[in-house]
Parts: C-alpha cells; sequence; structure tokens
C-alpha cells in the first residue's frame, strides 16, 4: 500500500509537464541538481536554530534589551485565591457575569473584588517586554542576514532583473551552492519556527501564522524537488526584504523609543507594500502563472505551485489590513505603533485600569506611615487620640 502511494505521490505527470521528469534531475556533465533526498538535512539545521536561539536570546538578546533600556512593567500581582485559581485554570479566564455571582456566593468577596483578580490573574500570564523583545532581536537578526546573504546570492543572477530567465532551460537548472545553502537555511529556519511557535508569545493571528509557516515549507519544499529554484530564490528574497524591518519597529516599541519605532515602522509599511503587494503578485507571480504555460501545457505542479502563491498573497492582504489599521492609530496622535498581531494580547482586558491599580499600590507606599516618617505605634496613638 506505502509503495503503491508512494508511486503515486512521485508520478512524473503530476509534478512535470508532459516529456520531462525525474530523469531529467539527474546529476551528469558535471553539474548536479537538486534531490528529494537533500531536504532531510533541514532537520537537523532547524534543531540548530533551535540551540541557537536559546543561547541567543539568553546572552545577545538580553544584552541588547538592556542596552536599548527595556524595562518590565510592574504588575500588581492577585492575591492567593484557591477557589477562582481552580475556575481560572479549570473553566475560563474571563468569567460571564453568572459566574461572577456564583463566585462572589463561594467566596464572600463583591463582584469588583472578582473582576479585579481575574484581571490581574490574566495580567500576570501575560508574556513580559523582555520575552517578546528576546523574540522579536531573534527574528530580526535571522531575516536581516537572510536577506543580505540573498541578496549577494542574486546579485549577479540574470533571473533577478529579467524574471523570464527563471525558466531558461528548464527543468535542467544546475544547482549553485549558494542556492543549496539559502534553501536549506531557509526552510530550516521555518521548520524552527514552526517547532517553537506554541511557546512563543500567542498572537491574534496565531492561525494565520500557523497557515503561512506550513505553506512556506510546502512551497520551498516543492519548489525544490521539482527544480523550481530560481524562482523559489526570488520568493524568499521578496519575503525577507521587509520582516527584519517590523522586528527591529517592534524592538525600539518595547523598548520605548517613540519616533525611532514611527519611522521605521513607515519604511516597512512602504516596503511591505511595494515587495507582498505589488512586485509579488505582479511580477513573481505573473512568471509563474502567465509565462510558462506559453513554454508548456498547465500540469499539477504547475497548479499546486501557484495554488501556494495564490494562499500565500491571501495572507499579504490580511497583514496589509492590519497595517493599515496600525497605521490610521497611529498617524493622527503621532503614537506609538503597536503591533496588532501581539503587543496587544486578547487577555489585556484594560491597560489603563492596571495603570491606574499600579498608580494606586504607589501612592499607598508613599502615604504609609513609615515612608512619611513615622513609626506605626505614633501613627496608631494619632488615630486613637
Amino acid at each position: 500500500m506505502l509503495a503503491l502511494l508512494s508511486d503515486w505521490f512521485w508520478d512524473e505527470r503530476l509534478w512535470f509537464p508532459v516529456g520531462l521528469g525525474w530523469a531529467d534531475l539527474q546529476d551528469r556533465d558535471g553539474h548536479t541538481y537538486a534531490k528529494g533526498f537533500d531536504l532531510w538535512v533541514t532537520l537537523p539545521i532547524a534543531l540548530t536554530f533551535l540551540i541557537i536561539r536559546q543561547i541567543f536570546e539568553r546572552s545577545v538578546a538580553l544584552w541588547l534589551a538592556s542596552a536599548l533600556g527595556v524595562r518590565e512593567r510592574v504588575r500588581v500581582q492577585a492575591s492567593p485565591e484557591p477557589t477562582l485559581e481552580a475556575y481560572f485554570c479549570t473553566t475560563s479566564k474571563q468569567p460571564a457575569q453568572s459566574a461572577v455571582e456564583s463566585l462572589c456566593k463561594q467566596t464572600g468577596h463583591s463582584e469588583q473584588h472578582i473582576q479585579r483578580w481575574f484581571r490581574r490573574r490574566r495580567n500576570q500570564e501575560r508574556p513580559n517586554q523582555i520575552k517578546k523583545f528576546k523574540e522579536a532581536s531573534w527574528r530580526f537578526t535571522f531575516y536581516l542576514l537572510s536577506f543580505l546573504a540573498g541578496l549577494a546570492a542574486l546579485a549577479d543572477k540574470p533571473w533577478l532583473y529579467n524574471m523570464k530567465e527563471m525558466w531558461k532551460g528548464f527543468p535542467t537548472l544546475a544547482l549553485l551552492p549558494s542556492q543549496y545553502w539559502y534553501y536549506m537555511i531557509e526552510l530550516g529556519f521555518y521548520i524552527s519556527l514552526l517547532f517553537s511557535v506554541a511557546s512563543d508569545v500567542k498572537r491574534k493571528d496565531f492561525k494565520e501564522q500557523i497557515v503561512h509557516h506550513v505553506a512556506t515549507i510546502l512551497l520551498i519544499s516543492f519548489s525544490w524537488c521539482v527544480n523550481y529554484i530560481r524562482a523559489g530564490t526570488l520568493i524568499m528574497l521578496v519575503h525577507d526584504a521587509s520582516d527584519y524591518l517590523l522586528e527591529s519597529a517592534k524592538m525600539f516599541n518595547y523598548a520605548g523609543w517613540r519616533k525611532t519605532c514611527n519611522y521605521i515602522f513607515i519604511v516597512f509599511a512602504a516596503v511591505f507594500f511595494i515587495t507582498r503587494l505589488v512586485i509579488f503578485p505582479f511580477w513573481i507571480m505573473h512568471c509563474t502563472w502567465v509565462y510558462p504555460v506559453t513554454i508548456y501545457p498547465p500540469f499539477f505542479g504547475y497548479y499546486f505551485f501557484n495554488g501556494l502563491l495564490l494562499v500565500l498573497q491571501c495572507l499579504h492582504i490580511f497583514w496589509f489590513v492590519l497595517i493599515l489599521r496600525m497605521a490610521i492609530k497611529f498617524l493622527p496622535g503621532n503614537r506609538i505603533v503597536e503591533d496588532e498581531r501581539s503587543d496587544r494580547e486578547e487577555t489585556d482586558e484594560s491597560e489603563e485600569e492596571e495603570e491606574e491599580e499600579e498608580e494606586e499600590v504607589k501612592a499607598k507606599t508613599r502615604n504609609s506611615p513609615l515612608r512619611n516618617g513615622h513609626s506605626p505605634t505614633n501613627n496608631h496613638h494619632r488615630k486613637t487620640d
């Protein structure tokens, strides 16, 4: 059964135009071609990325956070309440009004106390600034280095300037060492992101991120197996062009560098629009969708490849809507840019209320007897007097 399934899956009629097949990708005449089994090397690369990330976040990222002045906010801790804690962990983090009334009867507390406790308890689970900064700095470092490496690898390639060149001689396109490592490292990184997405800061577009990672992994893997490597390198370069800008804007956001964050965000929005909504659909997808059918008749691999590109384009449109929402919020009032996906967690019911509670705690500290220079005994005497 497995052999039949494997034979069907790797059927040349699915992945190649008529008259072409796997035999065309056999190494010969000193030329090397991409092989499906090469992709196994991405698993140890992904594991290596996970290890390097841990070292990076605990050393370089922490140093950067300190250098940029990233500070943690003082959060009011929820008081120990076994009944409320049990409900929070097993039933709901945001109890309905009827549940609040029931908890009031069980604990003897007021509704305001119950609601305040749940808000403080939810805020305790919000990822702190340092964690978000470390994640952003790791992605910034990779995307920047990947973009520069990709640009260097493609700078002298004719298909960077004339995209029709990406199909010249297809499928017998010899594999270059720079293309091999560009592919393996990019694919290994996205596999590592898929492994770590559950432990990373949970974003509002968590499901979209999963779809993006899976579509990217499938796209890179498929384009490698059927030797769409020239198109694949262009697609990876276009995506890396704006990602590092967003991550750097988020880093300065967490550090409180307001103007720097806003300026970088403007550049990011412009680059994102040009690369993801102009170059990607009208240049690259045009060359993968329209031009190939002038050379050979459509086949399943042609539709599969372009279908994955269409999924990515839908995600680009979705994310650009979020970018516009951020731009609308920050332009009129010149406020700091916030990432709609992650900087305002769903568990954060009211940041202003939390700030009021912090001020309340500080006020109590300032007005305490010891703070005012009076001993507790003297203060007690004044009250009794």
